[in-house]
């Protein structure tokens, strides 16, 4: 296979690269593979992506390679993608505002996977057409367990989690984070800035604490978290973003973080590595989307 191609997608050129270059090397996952995945997720995954400025992970050398985060929109992007210019506070590079991506075709995901962009992140609030943010149409809570606690521990708070939010008259949908953790996406109606999402998110977690002490945790510091389940509720800070449903993740084996049933929470059997992209495809085939069904 020649070692660059070039292609149409829905009449977009690109040129791809490397196909044969392992980015998994545990599981000899290569970068077709990852193509071919993000390819065939993109009808599924579009609307998450769709009108948020995204920050991604790359591994131009693999899983086992140096990795980078990157916000800024790179050398050579084309100007066919999305871009808007945000602040970023707190910069490290001293930077007041920055070009972001916003990825809302399928010709831009095939882009960023030949990148080897494999984590795709995102706020929990879009831009508008001029490119001015939105207050949040979502609240995204990470469960995240510290050890000997894992998947099942989150299990267990997830479904505390959701009967405290119906008591508001919430829903949520779980996902796996594709790693040790798992997230619950609760849609709002977006007329809520950022910071009363936080603080309500915040409040839910040191009740359900309060709660549950030998089960729950509220606060991010590590001497508090052994076997228990940290509910991270400043994902909803309006600087910070949180893994896209249906993206990959980097770690020994190609996993992606997907959504749930609630049948499948309350049995607990299955695990991040049980959910590999053709497991997801599969599962998207049967179930269709299962965070849309949500909203």
């Amino acid at each position: 296979m020649p070692d660059r191609l070039r292609v149409e997608v829905d009449g977009r050129q690109l040129e791809i690269s490397n196909l044969d270059k392992v980015l998994y090397p545990r599981a000899g996952f290569t970068k077709g593979e990852v193509l071919d995945y993000y390819t065939r997720i993109a009808p599924t995954l579009l609307p998450y992506l769709a009108g948020r400025p995204l920050t991604r992970t790359r591994y131009p050398n693999g899983v086992d390679g140096a990795s980078f985060f990157e916000k800024n929109a790179p050398a050579g992007t084309p100007e066919w993608v999305r871009t808007v210019r945000l602040p970023v506070p707190g910069s490290a590079k001293g930077r007041e505002k920055i070009d972001f991506i916003v990825v809302e075709e399928l010709a831009a995901v095939v882009w960023l996977a030949n990148l080897a962009a494999l984590e795709l992140h995102t706020p929990q609030w879009r831009v508008d057409a001029e490119g001015r943010p939105l207050d949040p149409d979502q609240l995204v809570v990470d469960l995240d367990p510290g050890p000997p606690a894992g998947l099942p521990e989150c299990y267990e708070v997830a479904l505390l989690m959701r009967e405290r939010l119906a008591a508001d008259g919430l829903g949520c949908c779980p996902k796996t984070s594709g790693k040790k953790g798992m997230q619950l996406v609760v849609p709002l109606p977006g007329d809520e800035p950022a910071d009363e999402v936080s603080a309500y998110a915040k409040g839910v977690a040191e009740e359900l604490a309060g709660r549950h002490p030998r089960l729950v945790v509220a606060r991010m510091a590590k001497q508090l978290r052994p076997g228990k389940v940290f509910i991270d509720w400043s994902q909803n800070n309006a600087f910070k973003t949180t893994v896209a449903p249906y993206s990959l993740r980097a770690g020994e084996t190609p996993t992606v973080s997907a959504p749930l049933t609630w049948d499948e929470v309350e049995a607990g059997g299955l695990t991040a590595a049980d959910l590999t992209p053709s497991v997801v495809l599969d599962r998207v085939a049967e179930l269709g989307d299962l965070l849309r069904n949500t909203r």
